[in-house]
């Protein structure tokens, strides 16, 4: 089988992604082999964000850098070793506490399966667990003394004596290292932790300089902006969420409290830090009081207040409270935090699935300022991944215009009719005529497209052009203020008695497709839009100026359509072409979203507009009567 030779552009694009994804894992390999030092640093770069304003406050209070540093540190660790302190206390309590609540559990796991004939199993499984830890836990007694061996008889075999080796008890050193090896770990975490925090509000501007020097020097307002964009959005990411953790931990441990749950403030506490693990923290949290009120209380009542609880503070405080005080601040897709949560725990383990989200927040900003880690933006950042114009056209695409009418619908909650022409299908249109262009669209996707804006155009024929209302509960001046906007955006609805004589005919205008046959239906888009304002239009394709079959008699204006008007000559030879056949008409030149549309004067047009408003805009200047004289003026107007 022949297979083509690949290009020079194709080996070296599947050899630069193959040295991405090489990239990619010798760097996720290092994250994971080096979780030891990198999990302190992480943690040390996330704390530094949430104490380096207590630092800037107290240098502005003249207190020089160092002692700021380590007031501040020493503080925040102080109160995370109080935390620690309170909590191990609260499971020691806890613990001693746990055997009076065996018999509540056993009542309730007979009630459970129907009485003690049916929950038998579970009391028989309970007592065996419980037999067998006092006989684990039970002394060893000393054995008999053994008894010296005598000799075999003649003839008989010799059987070999049993030996047990018993290890000598532990001295104090090795009791004393036993202890202490546990606590390695946490405790050199903690250190280097510390170690980093200081280092890195020390030394904050050099780091920053070293950054932006890494990053390229030659670039320093996009670095600059990267670096303060990350500091911002982390600081208070970290601060509301801290405010409001703390808060949602509160007021769990108050209402426990009330409720009768033992250890209140050790679930409060837990309320707190479970809260910052995206979706199940709370959850998580909330299972540890919801089994001891079911331990605790001979009925029901205790379990049910808890967890009513946790179902009335979560969501008000995920639902509510947070969207008004920070809104979507971590910038990040609900797909991309469960995508993070899950990467970092697999990497890290339960400290990584708290670190998931600042993490992500760190990627997504650099992806944002970075043009090489733009990817990072576009997969986990909250921003559409596609413009409106480009959901628009891959739509229109597929054939597909459900999904366009339903971005049309949310739009128009908003803008009027002519704006979402102007702003998204028009833009989707360009996109088409780009491909166009570039011979990229066969005439089987052409008549899919073409099908489908006619179908959405349709679809949008009972939408009225204008803003809609805002809301009914505004107060008087509010509402003024509303109805001011858009009596001033809003364009009027003309009557037939106001016309002026010549725009009374049954077509006064005509929209041409210029070239293109997407000129078509931007055409029927103006056509759609000067049928609501009162002007009746009407819409014809023309290759050429001489086959145009709506150049007759009672045509009062000609808005010839260009998406994508090319060079100048061509509009100038189809305005030549128009006048001859009808020298009394008016010529609109409608260069669509075109950035430096051609003037009036160059291709003899009467006008040259840019969008379909303002092609609206003149059209209604010239067809009332009574502002014929002011058509000019307005056109100017439009133009500028």
């Amino acid at each position: 089988m022949f297979t083509p030779a690949r290009s020079p552009e194709d080996v070296m694009a599947l050899w630069s992604a193959a040295a991405a994804a090489v990239l990619v894992a010798i760097l996720v390999g290092m994250l994971y082999v080096g979780r030891e030092v990198f999990v302190p640093i992480a943690l040390a770069i996330l704390l530094s964000f949430v104490l380096a304003p207590a630092v800037r406050l107290l240098q502005q209070w003249h207190v020089p850098r160092v002692l700021a540093v380590a007031s501040v540190v020493l503080l925040a660790f102080l109160v995370i070793s109080g935390i620690g302190g309170v909590i191990a206390a609260q499971v020691n309590q806890l613990a001693g506490d746990l055997p009076r609540y065996q018999f509540t559990m056993r009542e309730k796991i007979k009630s459970l399966r129907g009485g003690a004939a049916t929950g038998g199993t579970l009391e028989r499984a309970a007592d065996v667990l419980q037999d067998l830890g006092k006989e684990l836990g039970r002394p060893e007694e000393p054995g008999p003394a053994p008894v010296p061996a005598r000799p075999a008889p003649p003839g008989e075999e010799t059987r070999p004596i049993p030996v047990e080796v018993r290890q000598p008890p532990p001295t104090a050193l090795e009791s004393l290292a036993a202890l202490i090896a546990p606590l390695l770990r946490p405790l050199t975490t903690t250190g280097i932790t510390i170690l980093f925090v200081v280092f890195i509000l020390l030394k904050r501007e050099d780091l920053r300089n070293r950054v932006i020097k890494l990053a390229g020097s030659h670039d320093l307002q996009k670095t600059t902006a990267a670096l303060d964009d990350a500091a911002r959005r982390l600081s208070r990411l970290f601060l509301t969420q801290l405010a409001l953790n703390a808060s949602f931990g509160l007021v769990i441990g108050i209402g426990l409290w009330v409720i009768g749950v033992p250890s209140p403030v050790l679930w409060g506490i837990l309320a707190a830090v479970l809260r910052f693990v995206p979706y199940v923290g709370a959850l998580i949290a909330a299972l540890f009081p919801l089994a001891l009120a079911a331990a605790v209380d001979p009925g029901w009542t205790m379990l049910i207040w808890t967890a009513a609880l946790f179902i009335l503070v979560e969501p008000l405080v995920g639902h509510v409270i947070e969207p008004l005080v920070y809104g979507h601040s971590a910038g990040l897709s609900p797909v991309a935090i469960v995508v993070a949560a899950t990467f970092w725990t697999v990497l890290w383990g339960p400290i990584g699935l708290v670190l998931a989200t600042p993490l992500t927040i760190c990627l997504v900003v650099l992806g944002r300022h970075v043009e090489r880690l733009k990817f990072l933006d576009v997969m986990f950042g909250d921003r559409p991944a596609l413009s409106p114009p480009e959901i628009f056209y891959q739509r229109m695409l597929a054939g597909d215009p459900s999904e366009a009418v339903d971005q049309a619908e949310e739009f128009l909650k908003q803008e009027p009719l002519s704006a979402y022409y102007d702003e998204v299908a028009l833009g989707g249109l360009k996109l088409a005529q780009a491909d166009l262009a570039r011979d990229s669209l066969d005439a089987a996707r052409i008549a899919r497209i073409q099908e489908s804006v006619a179908e959405l155009i349709d679809d949008l024929a009972d939408e009225e052009d204008c803003t809609p209302k805002r809301g009914t509960t505004q107060d008087a001046e509010a509402a003024a203020a509303v109805e001011t906007v858009a009596e001033t955006r809003d364009l009027p609805v003309l009557a037939r008695e106001t016309l002026a004589p010549g725009w009374r005919g049954e077509s006064p205008v005509l929209c041409v497709a210029a070239r293109s046959p997407f000129d078509a239906l931007a055409a029927a888009m103006l056509a759609q839009l000067l049928g609501k304002h009162g002007i009746a239009a009407r819409v014809e394709e023309a290759a050429a100026p001489s086959r145009i079959q709506g150049l007759e008699a009672g045509t009062a204006l000609v808005c010839l359509c260009y998406l994508e008007l090319g060079s100048a000559a061509h509009a100038r030879y189809m305005v030549r072409r128009v006048r001859q056949r009808l020298p009394e008409a008016e010529i609109l030149l409608g260069c669509w979203r075109a950035e430096v549309p051609p003037p009036a004067a160059e291709v003899r047009a009467d006008a040259t507009v840019t969008t379909l408003r303002d092609a609206l805009r003149a059209c209604i200047a010239r067809a009332q009567a009574s502002a014929a004289v002011e058509a000019p003026a307005l056109m100017a107007d439009d133009a500028a």
